[in-house]
């Protein structure tokens, strides 16, 4: 049964009365019926909790993961740094493996404050500063487009 299948019989639920002592018949079964969502929600909150477990696992892991590429990067960067002086431009091959160089160009930027607007992109972000409408918001003014919204955020521990 669901939650939802729960709350449903708790509400539709209609008591048996013995008509002549007046004792109710059937009360263990909305005792029952409570016990059962308390249960149901017990066993949505553990999963809530397992599962944000396993998400800060995954995070862990994937930030370990990405700090692992970076060292692998920088490896693999060193050592072509290293073959690059080693071999001084010539090729080099074995019938396990090819090295040859190719020119490229790059532009290296020593400051960038001296470099003329003309050859800048300007990029310009503009966004909302929820921090500022907030206090302004909460300050009684009105404005255009947002409201101050009160949450109820569930906490689980």
């Amino acid at each position: 049964m669901t939650l939802f299948e729960i709350d449903k019989a708790i509400l539709d639920f209609e008591f048996d009365i013995d008509e002549e002592t007046g004792e109710i018949l059937n009360a263990n079964a909305l005792d029952e019926l409570h016990m059962a969502r308390d249960a149901k929600i017990e066993g949505i909150g553990l999963w809530i909790k397992n599962l944000q477990a396993e998400t800060e696992a995954v995070k862990n892991e994937k930030d370990a993961m990405a700090e692992r590429q970076k060292r692998l990067e920088k490896k693999v960067e060193s050592l072509k740094g290293y073959l690059t002086y080693a071999l001084a431009g010539e090729k080099f091959s074995t019938p396990k493996v090819a090295m040859s160089f190719r020119r490229s160009e790059s532009v290296h930027i020593e400051d960038e404050h001296l470099i003329p607007d003309e050859y800048m992109n300007i990029t310009i972000v503009k966004k909302p500063d929820k921090k500022v409408l907030k206090d302004a918001l909460k300050e009684g003014k009105e404005i255009l487009g947002a409201e101050l919204v009160t949450k109820q955020n569930i906490q689980i521990k």
